[in-house]
C-alpha cells in the first residue's frame, strides 16, 4: 500500500459525546475521525507459515501488533479501541494451540499493566468466561481493577466471544423478563436490546478493519457494526503497523457517511 499522510488526532464522530465520555487533550472535535475502532486480528498462523515457523510464533509476534496499535489509538485520540482476541469458534484449534494462546494472554495481561496505566487506558473484556483457564481469568479480572480508576481510551477485548451466541442471550434475557410480567413486549426497542448486549454502555464501532484479506465478519459485533465502516487489507496482523492504521483513518476521514440518507446538496 502506499503511505498516506497522519490525520488529524480525534474521537468526536458522533456529534454527541457518550455518558461520561470527555475529550481528552489533543482531541479534534471536526468528526474526521472514529470515536471506535474495532479490529479482527487476522493472519497469525499464516504470517508463521510462510516463515517456516510454528504458528505459535505467529500469535507471539501478533502481541507487538496489539502494543504499536494501542498506542497508536491512544496518540490519534481513538475513544475506543475492541480487539476480537479469541472467537467461540476458535476452541475448534489444536489443544496445544488454544493453551499457548490462553497463556499468551495472561502473559499480555500482567506485563502490559504498566503500559495500561501509563496511557491511563480503561481496560474491558465481552465475551464468555466459561472454559477459560482460572489464571488467565486471575489476571484477566486483576488488569481489569488497575485500570479501572482511568479516563483514557477504552480497550475491549473481545475473548471466547460470539455475536451470535450474545444476541441470542439478550433476546433470553428479554424474554424472561417479559414472561415474569417485568417487561412489556411492546416496550422493547433497539436501545433496550443493546442494553442487554455485552456491549452495553458502549458506542457503536464506526470503524471495523480486518487484517489478511479476508472479506467476512467471522461473528463478530454483528448488531453494533450495523453502519460501521469496512477496512480491509492482505496485510497480515503481525505486520500491521502504525502507518496501517494511520491509512484506515485517512480511508475513513474521506468516506460519506449517510446512515441511509442522502449527502448534503
Amino acid at each position: 500500500m502506499a503511505t498516506t499522510p497522519a490525520p488529524r488526532a480525534g474521537d468526536r464522530l458522533m456529534p454527541a459525546a457518550a455518558p461520561g465520555d470527555a475529550p481528552r487533550p489533543g482531541a479534534a472535535a471536526d468528526g474526521r475521525l472514529p470515536r471506535h475502532v474495532a479490529i479482527i486480528m487476522d493472519g497469525n498462523g499464516r504470517w508463521a507459515q510462510r516463515r517456516g515457523l510454528p504458528r505459535i510464533e505467529g500469535h507471539r509476534r501478533g502481541v507487538v501488533s496489539v502494543r504499536t496499535v494501542t498506542e497508536q489509538c491512544v496518540a490519534r485520540g481513538i475513544g475506543q479501541l475492541t480487539l476480537y482476541c479469541l472467537s467461540s469458534e476458535n476452541w475448534r484449534r489444536p489443544e496445544a494451540e488454544l493453551a499457548f494462546l490462553m497463556h499468551l494472554l495472561e502473559q499480555y495481561l500482567v506485563e502490559e499493566r504498566a503500559l495500561l496505566l501509563r496511557q491511563r487506558i480503561r481496560l474491558s473484556v465481552i465475551g464468555n468466561r466459561d472454559g477459560l483457564p482460572a489464571a488467565t481469568l486471575a489476571a484477566l479480572d486483576r488488569t481489569v481493577e488497575l485500570c479501572a480508576g482511568n479516563d483514557g481510551m477504552r480497550l475491549c477485548l473481545a475473548i471466547n466471544y460470539g455475536s451470535r451466541g450474545e444476541i441470542v442471550a439478550a433476546a433470553r434475557s428479554l424474554a424472561s423478563d417479559a414472561a415474569a410480567g417485568l417487561l412489556q413486549a411492546a416496550a422493547i426497542d433497539e436501545a433496550t436490546f443493546a442494553a442487554r448486549l455485552d456491549t452495553a454502555g458502549m458506542p457503536d464501532p464506526d470503524l471495523l478493519i480486518r487484517t489478511a484479506g479476508e472479506m467476512r465478519l467471522s461473528n463478530f459485533l454483528l448488531w453494533q457494526i450495523s453502519y460501521a465502516e469496512l477496512w480491509v487489507t492482505p496485510v497480515t496482523w503481525p505486520e500491521f503497523t502504525a502507518t496501517h492504521l494511520d491509512e484506515a483513518l485517512v480511508s475513513f476521514a474521506e468516506r460519506d457517511r449517510r446512515y441511509g440518507g442522502l449527502s448534503p446538496s
